[in-house]
């Protein structure tokens, strides 16, 4: 079971990492002046934001087992 749980922590980072991979053009339009990549980059961030709660959660279930 406790390896099980190391394979959904590593899923769990891994589509944190593709999501903060995927939002890179985007700021880089942001950062160009584009007002619409901005809005979908902060979105984004969100998104990321829970994504990285979700990789919290997963090892702290890991660590209290």
């Amino acid at each position: 079971m406790i390896q099980l749980e190391r394979n959904e922590c590593m899923q769990e980072y891994d589509r944190l990492k593709e999501m903060v991979a995927a939002v890179e053009d985007d700021l880089i339009k942001a950062e160009g002046g584009n007002k619409a990549a901005g809005t979908r980059v902060r979105k984004s961030m969100q998104e990321i934001k829970q994504a990285a709660q979700a990789v919290r959660i997963k090892i702290l279930e890991a660590r209290s087992e």
